[in-house]
């Protein structure tokens, strides 16, 4: 596994010209590497491959599951996606720096912010925390191939205050400089989730860990979140959601295209629970980033927020003292793949801090292809603007290559 160790001599002493800075692209570590980075007590409860003639399987806790290949597609056609397979099948640079990089010079990508990785899907809460951190650890090692181009989001669990509040600082110590939670909060026992029936078994721990729970009675606006957003802000540390609010079900093709565009415009629930309850009023200087999820609608949403406000702000007692448009372009930001909507209403209340993305390994990912995609989308966009959006926001956000 890669290390500071492993970085060529020299070469995180060179200066880079950031032109390209990809603000979501993930990683995709194989299950084996869960033994490597759990506690020594714990690892012997890591998931483990069996492999088999056309598709590897991975087992833990008594089940057995074929080896899932929809975020892992980079570098295939579509006609040529495959749902499952062998760890053979994964793309290198999903986990592997050295090859990471070779892809991302074929793509004309100086830099990429990193999502990806843990939980595990257990129901054995130290191990599910446990694996947040495990998972933290490989990825910051990940980076130290490289810490100029390749910068990490680590993940936290949001379950409770002080659990939380201990890993943002011991993730700022690893390197960090940004964390996602999950879009909701989550219950004690944070693998369980109401967000449908059966949602923890229809999805995978890391996306069931991405949405928390949409139903429960608990808001991040609530008091008891407080000391989080201070702690954030403290820290100065950048906070995501990541395509959390509502779920794709990969594993059915009749469900996963009307999900996926879902999956997009739900993430304005959790922005709208922070904006409107007064979370960013509180907090100021707190950055909030929707990940993945298109920027399109953000000008609607602010421009709806601030004509609905004007009438109902008295008798539903708003606590904000400007208009909702005001903290949407003062605290949150997002990301897009393909968004020429979002590009057009770059000027736009709202729809100001936007950012490109390739999502690479993925099914959407632009790889190996991005630029041409850069270049279809901005048409007749002037230099600044298209520096701005493709580089210099997620550059400074992130704090790529600091």
């Amino acid at each position: 596994m890669a290390g500071a160790n492993d970085t060529p001599a020299g070469a995180q002493a060179q200066a880079i010209d950031y032109r390209t800075v990809d603000a979501d692209a993930h990683v995709n570590p194989p299950p084996t590497f869960w033994s490597d980075y759990l506690p020594a007590h714990l690892q012997d409860l890591a998931p483990k491959i069996e492999h088999g003639d056309d598709v590897d399987y991975v087992v833990f806790e008594g089940r057995k599951k074929k080896l899932h290949l929809m975020s892992d597609q980079a570098g295939r056609r579509g006609e040529e996606f495959k749902v499952e397979g062998k760890l053979s099948d994964m793309r290198g640079g999903g986990w592997r720096p050295d090859e990471r990089l070779e892809d991302m010079d074929k793509d004309g990508i100086d830099a990429a912010v990193l999502f990806g990785g843990g939980p595990l899907g257990t129901q054995n809460v130290e191990l599910f925390i446990e694996s947040y951190r495990a998972y933290n650890r490989w990825l910051a090692d990940f980076c130290a191939h490289d810490r100029r181009r390749l910068c990490g989001v680590a993940y936290l669990p949001l379950r409770d205050v002080d659990e939380s509040v201990a890993m943002l600082h011991e993730m700022k110590k690893l390197g960090f400089n940004a964390a996602n939670i999950p879009a909701f909060p989550q219950g004690q026992q944070a693998m369980k989730t109401t967000a449908a029936p059966g949602a923890t078994a229809a999805m995978s721990a890391q996306t069931a860990a991405l949405t928390g729970d949409p139903n429960s009675e608990r808001r991040f606006s609530d008091p008891e979140f407080d000391r989080f957003w201070a702690a954030a802000v403290d820290l100065d540390m950048t906070l995501t959601i990541h395509l959390g609010a509502r779920m794709p079900r990969f594993h059915d093709p009749k469900k996963f295209l009307p999900d996926l565009v879902m999956s997009k415009f739900a993430m304005a629930e959790p922005i709208a629970i922070m904006l409107l309850d007064g979370v960013f009023m509180r907090f100021p200087k707190l950055r909030f980033v929707s990940v993945e999820s298109g920027v399109g609608w953000f000008a609607f949403m602010a421009n709806y927020m601030d004509r609905t406000w004007e009438k109902q702000r008295f008798w539903t007692k708003s606590p904000l003292t400007e208009m909702p448009s005001f903290y949407m372009d003062r605290n949150v930001y997002g990301s897009f793949i393909h968004d020429r909507i979002g590009v057009e209403l770059r000027h736009a209340p709202g729809g100001r801090n936007i950012m490109w993305s390739s999502d690479y390994p993925h099914s959407e990912t632009t790889f190996p292809d991005s630029h041409k995609a850069i270049a279809r989308d901005f048409v007749g966009v002037p230099e600044h603007d298209l520096r701005e959006i493709v580089c210099n926001r997620a550059r400074r956000l992130f704090k790529v290559g600091a």
